[in-house]
């Protein structure tokens, strides 16, 4: 389990721009990303996986297309629990707190992609400890909480 893309971008509602690394702030998200800020989105995660899917199925889509945060190798991310903490690198920590989402109306993502995975695949997260995220950091599933 390990990041395998960072993508930030300066507005919400489009594709992002893929970094080597980052700084996840404590309850605010990705420094530098629209999506950032004090809610409970701060953060959204896609298996890479579920890109590689969307491009075998006809799509022309990379890391960042689909406007998620960090990509991932060997994670299912739809089936971590909301409350489950996970360790991004040896600092950052994050806690799940949505699965999915709705999306009222179709994006520039979906228009350019011509689909777009995260109202299905996509899961979101609150920073609870601070730290930079490089590709290729480690991660690991740390706990459930009681919350």
């Amino acid at each position: 389990m390990k990041i395998v893309s960072i993508a930030t971008s300066k507005k919400k509602g489009t594709r992002k721009a893929s970094v080597d690394e980052a700084y996840l702030k404590k309850e605010h998200g990705l420094k530098g990303d629209a999506h950032a800020g004090k809610w409970h989105r701060q953060v959204s995660f896609l298996a890479s996986e579920e890109i590689d899917k969307a491009r075998q199925s006809g799509l022309d889509v990379t890391f960042g297309d689909f406007a998620e945060n960090i990509a991932t190798t060997g994670i299912d991310w739809k089936n971590i629990p909301v409350g489950t903490r996970v360790r991004l690198g040896p600092d950052a920590l994050v806690e799940i707190t949505q699965i999915g989402k709705e999306c009222h109306n179709r994006c520039a993502i979906y228009y350019k992609a011509g689909d777009c995975i995260m109202p299905r695949e996509g899961v979101f997260a609150r920073v609870l400890e601070e730290g930079k995220v490089r590709c290729g950091d480690q991660i690991s599933i740390e706990k459930l909480t009681n919350s």
